[in-house]
């Protein structure tokens, strides 16, 4: 049961059982939402990085060290180059890819959040 319900007693035994279904799969889809956002948010900051390391890399000699694990390893700029160009496009798809879960748990979050209105409405409970 959710805290700010269970803090009011007496508005949860209003709320007809099936409302309450509805309000936890509301908070099921917040979290779901949350969770994109902050895979986004992350691969966001991995992209930033690949595309700062790439203009670096524009500066740098031919031959460049890349991180393996804990060490740097020595090898060619061509190599390092076409490396980070691939992680960024295939971080950049990703972040996309996210970007429309993002926009359908939003279209989902509005919908569910009208049901509930709609429910308790009908079922004569005020919110508050």
């Amino acid at each position: 049961m959710p805290l700010y319900l269970r803090e009011h007693g007496d508005l949860m035994k209003e709320i007809p059982p099936n409302v309450q279904h509805e309000i936890q799969q509301y908070q099921q889809l917040e979290q779901q939402y949350q969770m994109v956002m902050s895979q986004k948010q992350k691969l966001s900051i991995e992209l930033k990085e690949a595309t700062s390391a790439s203009e670096e890399l524009e500066k740098e000699p031919d031959t460049v060290y890349k991180s393996v694990g804990s060490i740097l390893v020595k090898t060619e700029r061509e190599e390092a180059k076409k490396e980070l160009e691939e992680k960024k496009e295939n971080l950049d798809v990703r972040i996309k890819t996210l970007e429309r879960q993002e926009q359908r748990l939003l279209e989902k979050l509005k919908n569910a959040r009208a049901k509930i209105e709609q429910m308790l409405g009908s079922a004569g409970v005020t919110a508050g």
